[in-house]
């Protein structure tokens, strides 16, 4: 069975074996599932390269949490506009995606800014400040109740290293950590959620990635963060406060073990 796409000049061509199709100015080659060709690669890492300036200066005015996809495709040719589209419309179900969807995120409403949290950098003396983070007015509400709590039982507490994400942060995420998985969508797809189907977006069930005041958060060793008091104290407590685990190491929707992702799950009206 295959499933044809065109976006504009550029071919996108699924195949349940092998995926999409790059590069319409060197003619169409089919994108094996488990790694991006030579060339598809350069054209990645070109496209992250134009992208970053621009990523890190609305993340440091805090308002990357809220990009849309208007603002990230307006900077960029029409080759980078077309890369960025057929990751967008990858085929999520084909790909072995089994978490839900959640709907595209375009913007946070009824979000409260988080910033000024002060950890230190992981391995380094120095201390940074997280950038400003977006949580649904309800979720920081439980949350700063939660960390109180957490502080007066064992004196720490952890802070919101990522909480709202709009869907065109999310593609810009899924495309930059590529590298980090050996250029396979196959393998990405277990630790980076395609836009539309991450927790970050989804306000009625919003996750948050937490950090420790030490900076560890678990991403390079997810056994880090299972050690520390703070997750311990959340395995037995979070419940009270609507949070509960989205991926713990018996998960069955595919993704890995995340130690620090936290998803809300009391109804929000």
């Amino acid at each position: 069975m295959t499933l044809i796409r065109c976006v504009r000049s550029f071919s996108f061509a699924v195949v349940v074996a092998a995926v999409v199709c790059f590069g319409a100015d060197r003619g169409c080659a089919l994108v094996d599932l488990d790694r991006l060709s030579e060339r598809q690669i350069v054209d990645v890492k070109e496209l992250i390269t134009r992208l970053s300036p621009f990523i890190t200066a609305r993340e440091q005015e805090g308002t990357l949490p809220t990009l849309t996809f208007e603002s990230l495709y307006a900077r960029l040719g029409k080759k980078d506009r077309t890369i960025l589209s057929v990751f967008r419309h990858l085929p999520a179900k084909k790909i072995g995606v089994k978490i839900p969807f959640r709907g595209m995120a375009t913007g946070g409403k009824g979000m409260i800014l988080v910033k000024g949290q002060i950890v230190k950098a992981k391995d380094r003396p120095e201390a940074k400040e997280i950038a400003p983070q977006y949580l649904p007015i309800i979720v920081y509400d439980y949350y700063q109740v939660m960390m109180g709590d957490m502080e007066k039982s064992i004196g720490r507490r952890l802070y919101v290293e990522s909480g709202y994400r709009s869907s065109a942060h999310q593609l810009y995420l899924f495309i930059f950590y590529l590298k980090n998985h050996g250029y396979s969508i196959r393998e990405t797809v277990k630790y980076v959620a395609l836009p539309g189907y991450s927790e970050h977006g989804d306000p009625r069930h919003q996750a948050i990635d937490f950090i420790n005041e030490k900076g560890i958060n678990g991403e390079d060793d997810p056994k880090e963060f299972e050690d520390l008091p703070e997750y311990r104290w959340l395995v037995k407590n979070a419940g009270k406060y609507g949070f509960e685990l989205s991926y713990p190491k018996d998960s069955k929707d595919g993704l890995t073990y995340e130690p620090w992702h936290w998803r809300f799950t009391k109804n929000i009206p």
